[in-house]
C-alpha cells in the first residue's frame, strides 16, 4: 500500500520478537489477583516472554464451579494465538485441574496448542515433589471442605502421603486473595514443623505464598510449594529453562524429572 505523498515511507528489518528463549502462555482465572504478579517476578527475564488469557469463572468456589470452567477452556486457550508458538502454557488453577481432571485438561490444552508443552499447578506439584523426593506432605488450601478433600485424595492416589491438612476454609475467591501473607506464613509453621511432614504443599494460585517462601522454609527446615511457585518452576523447565532463581524457594535449584 503506497503512503500518502507528506508521510515518509521508513525502513525496518525484522527479528524473531519477543521470547528467543521461550514463549509462556498462562490461562489465568478472571478473579485472580495474585498469580500474574507472583509469576512475572519469577519468569521475567531476557528472552522470556509470557502472554496471558482470562477464562471466565465464579467467585464461588465449589467443585460444581470448577467444573464450569472446562466449557470455557478451548475459546481461553485460543485467546493465545496459535502465531506465537507458545513452548508452555498453563491453566493456572489448582482446584480447577482438579475437578475437571488433569488429563482432560492437557487434551484440551493440546487439542488448542499441539505443539507446546502444558501443565497445570497440580501437575506442576506433583512434578515438584518427585523432583524434590518428598512422600510425606503436608497439604495447606483455602478452600472448602468438598474442594480441599478432592485435592488431598487425587495427591494420595498419585502416591504421596498427604500426613496432615489444614484449611482457611473459604470459598469466596475474592476474599482468599485477601488472606494475608502473614497467616499462611503461620499456618505452614504450624503445620509443616510436624515430624510426620518433609515438606508442604500451599495450594490455590489467589494465595500470596512468594513473598514469605523463604523465610517459611527458612523457619521449617523444609522446602514449601506453593501453587504459583510450582506453576513457574514447571512452565520453566518444560519451555527449557533450566536457571536457579534467588528467593524462589528450594524447587527453583532443582531439575525435572526426565517423566515429567
Amino acid at each position: 500500500m503506497n503512503l500518502a505523498p507528506d508521510i515518509q515511507a521508513l525502513q525496518f528489518t525484522s527479528d524473531g520478537g519477543l521470547g528467543s528463549v521461550a514463549r509462556i502462555g498462562l490461562i489465568v482465572l478472571q478473579s485472580d489477583q495474585t498469580l500474574e504478579h507472583e509469576l512475572s517476578g519469577v519468569l521475567r527475564r531476557p528472552g522470556v516472554a509470557l502472554y496471558h488469557a482470562r477464562i471466565p469463572n465464579e467467585m464461588e468456589v465449589s467443585g460444581d464451579t470448577l467444573r464450569k470452567m472446562e466449557a470455557d477452556l478451548p475459546t481461553a486457550a485460543a485467546l493465545l494465538p496459535a502465531s506465537f508458538e507458545l513452548d508452555a502454557i498453563g491453566y493456572c488453577c489448582t482446584s480447577g485441574a482438579t475437578m475437571i481432571g488433569e488429563a482432560r485438561v492437557d487434551a484440551i490444552l493440546r487439542s488448542v496448542h499441539p505443539a507446546a508443552k502444558t501443565t497445570n499447578p497440580l501437575t506442576a506439584c506433583k512434578a515438584a515433589l518427585s523432583a524434590l523426593k518428598l512422600k510425606r506432605i503436608a497439604l495447606i488450601t483455602p478452600y472448602a471442605v468438598e474442594v480441599t478433600e478432592g485435592m488431598r485424595d487425587n495427591l494420595a492416589a498419585a502416591g504421596f502421603q498427604v500426613n496432615a491438612v489444614g484449611s482457611f476454609n473459604q470459598s469466596d475467591d475474592f476474599k482468599v486473595a485477601r488472606i494475608s501473607s502473614q497467616s499462611i506464613l503461620e499456618a505452614i509453621k504450624e503445620i509443616g514443623r510436624r515430624a510426620d511432614c518433609d515438606g508442604v504443599f500451599v495450594s490455590c494460585t489467589s494465595l500470596r505464598v512468594m513473598e514469605i517462601l523463604a523465610e517459611a522454609e527458612k523457619a521449617i527446615c523444609k522446602p514449601v510449594l506453593s501453587s504459583n511457585q510450582v506453576t513457574a518452576w514447571h512452565l520453566a523447565r518444560l519451555a527449557g529453562i533450566g536457571d536457579s532463581i534467588a528467593g524462589a524457594g528450594m524447587l527453583f535449584h532443582t531439575q525435572m524429572k526426565m517423566d515429567n
